[in-house]
């Protein structure tokens, strides 16, 4: 038997699903219930009558379906699987940057821990940024922990002003405005996607500028037949699959074949076996940082119904 047919002989038996982040590699989606953004996975976790939640993605992710589906047993396959932007902030230097600036509401990307979370005010996607801190209706905001979504924002929102930690993406800070440049120049019929996590300057010189999901729901929707994608190499993966699968007749560039991210590409499918077969590397969150930080997740939902 295939291992691919074990782990889903082994789902059955466990009454288990598997979220899968598309930055994951994408053989993974073929044991996989739903593949998409770390919010969502984690609200379709929620609607599941799952007993067992196993999370191909990083650390942050997990803990999104833990607080969500808090009575269901959250596994990660590789426990040291964290993301370099949300390990950037942590407890400490939270308290120090709204010290700093006090009686200022808080607003954290997804990307960071539930301890984090549980001191801020709302949370926001890179899809929802914008609306989250609009929808604040206040004049200043802080934003956590990174500084190049924050900026994305307050071009958006001019009236607002958004002070924002100094935290960032290393993967997507790799690309560099000649790439972008380069890409004009080598592909002058293609549109340039990029994610708001690049740099400005980056940004500025793309056609779109979007969260995964925007990225890939917009490709489908274009007349266009060329993109390059400046995003993590999984988005890439998955959209040329698809392009063939479904005759879409479109292809897919990666700006850099060094935009991957390590951490979300520890997950194996042996790995994920392992962890399911065993229940090992289980997501588990003081009760009082779950409840705080889950309100702040609610928050969220709240203000962007």
């Amino acid at each position: 038997m295939s291992l691919i047919n074990k782990i889903n002989e082994l789902k059955k038996e466990k009454n288990a699903i598997i979220l899968t982040h598309c930055y994951q590699n994408v053989e993974i989606d073929e044991v996989s219930d739903f593949v998409g953004d770390s919010l969502y996975l984690s609200k379709m976790a929620a609607t599941t009558s799952a007993d067992i939640i196993l999370f191909a993605g990083v650390y942050f992710m997990a803990q999104s379906a833990k607080l969500l589906s808090p009575n269901k047993k959250v596994l990660l396959p590789e426990i040291s699987s964290g993301c370099m932007m949300a390990d950037m902030i942590n407890v400490e230097n939270l308290k120090s940057f709204k010290a700093k600036y006090p009686n200022i509401p808080v607003v954290c990307y997804i990307n960071s821990t539930a301890e984090v979370k549980a001191l801020c005010d709302v949370c926001c996607t890179s899809s929802n940024a914008v609306e989250v801190v609009k929808k604040l209706n206040v004049p200043k905001v802080l934003f956590v922990p990174d500084n190049y979504l924050g900026k994305f924002v307050q071009e958006q929102l001019p009236n607002i002003e958004i002070i924002t930690f100094n935290g960032f993406c290393p993967i997507h800070q790799r690309i560099r405005v000649e790439e972008i440049d380069n890409a004009r120049k080598n592909y002058p019929n293609a549109l340039i996607l990029t994610h708001p996590e690049c740099n400005q300057e980056v940004a500025k010189r793309s056609d779109f500028i979007g969260s995964t999901k925007e990225i890939m729901e917009y490709v489908v929707k274009s007349d266009k037949k060329q993109f390059v994608i400046a995003t993590e190499k999984g988005v890439v993966d998955r959209l040329n699959r698809d392009s063939k699968k479904f005759n879409w007749g479109k292809e897919f560039v990666l700006i850099n074949e060094n935009i991957i991210c390590p951490d979300m590409k520890k997950n194996t499918l042996e790995g994920i076996y392992n962890t399911l077969l065993n229940e090992t590397s289980e997501i588990k969150i003081e009760l009082d940082t779950a409840k705080k930080a889950v309100r702040c997740i609610d928050k969220m939902f709240e203000i962007t119904k």
